[in-house]
């Protein structure tokens, strides 16, 4: 694959985290349906995880599913989830128990996206993309066999979740290439282009560049391998997810940089609209933030931040000033 374009989208999210959570929880018969569809590429997936109200707390999912008989009732709203609009099934987290701490009352479900009682509304980004949706769930029926793991037990499927997801590159489940199909946003095309090249600074900012791109193909090789030998714990997969976030928004800047006054020129395609949107990358996928605490608490072993909500029902957690009914 290297030097040509590759389906980044058929694979991520649908083969990981989706169908990792599929191996890791499903059933035999979840497996056989969607499995074999999904490598076909018949069936594309995406996570309704992320809520309008819960920021990175994931585990603070407001959206309920209620049992009634052999189905469950899902009601609430998704967001920031890539694709929804030419998607066709979502591994969802909900909220079925309000009555313990927050972390014990989730349950994970796969449901078809393009169903009545979904409606999926794109968002337009500040570069003008429309890729993101939000999704609104109202008396959405799931039958029982669409369940992932336990009643109550989402968390635990949901921590498996969230490390595929932020293995990406290392993960066993994606391919990508070994190098990058040749991009016209490539620090030295810019430079060139530009006529910057002899300008003070412009070459350190390419060794630069050259230098993360190194350093991260290097990381992704040895955390999969590290993790896939066991040497490493799983939750390693957020020390990739924070240097990716912090060298992307890097490299975006040095591009900005490296065009100097070109930059909003059209010959240099989206650099500018690259640079605005570089905090993006630090978001996207659980926050930088997120991945150092996991970093500390995890594969450091340092510490637990405290939390106020610990052992505390969720039904009496405040929320935006008033508590659920």
């Amino acid at each position: 694959m290297a030097g040509f374009e590759y389906p980044s989208r058929c694979q991520v999210p649908t083969l990981s985290p989706c169908a990792a959570v599929l191996l890791d929880f499903g059933t035999e018969e979840q497996k056989r349906t969607h499995i074999p569809a999904m490598l076909r590429g018949a069936e594309i997936w995406m996570q309704f995880l992320s809520e309008p109200s819960g920021g990175s707390d994931v585990a603070g999912a407001v959206t309920t599913a209620v049992r009634d008989g052999d189905d469950w009732v899902l009601n609430g709203a998704k967001i920031w989830t890539t694709g929804a609009w030419y998607s066709d099934w979502a591994l969802c987290l909900a909220r079925t128990n309000w009555d313990v701490p927050k972390h014990r009352g989730l349950t994970v479900f796969i449901l078809p996206i393009h169903q009545p009682g979904i409606e999926v509304h794109q968002i337009e980004m500040l570069n003008g993309a429309r890729e993101f949706c939000q999704e609104f769930l109202t008396d959405v029926r799931v039958p029982d066999s669409d369940r992932i793991g336990e009643v109550d037990g989402g968390w635990t499927v949901g921590t498996r979740w969230m490390s595929h997801e932020r293995l990406l590159a290392e993960s066993p489940y994606v391919t990508v290439p070994a190098k990058p199909a040749i991009s016209d946003r490539s620090p030295v095309e810019i430079a060139c282009r530009a006529g910057t090249v002899d300008e003070p600074g412009v070459r350190d900012l390419i060794g630069e560049d050259r230098m993360l791109d190194i350093v991260g193909s290097a990381l992704q090789r040895r955390l999969g391998t590290g993790m896939a030998s066991g040497r490493i714990p799983e939750q390693s997969a957020a020390i990739g997810r924070l240097f990716r976030g912090i060298a992307e928004s890097r490299r975006a800047t040095i591009e900005f940089e490296v065009a100097g006054d070109a930059v909003w020129d059209e010959e240099f395609g989206d650099a500018g609209d690259v640079f605005l949107m570089r905090q993006v990358s630090c978001i996207g996928g659980g926050t930088t933030e997120m991945a150092r605490n996991v970093i500390s608490e995890r594969v450091l072993g340092m510490p637990r931040e405290a939390r106020s909500d610990h052992n505390v029902p969720f039904r009496e957690v405040p929320r935006g000033g008033r508590r659920s009914s």
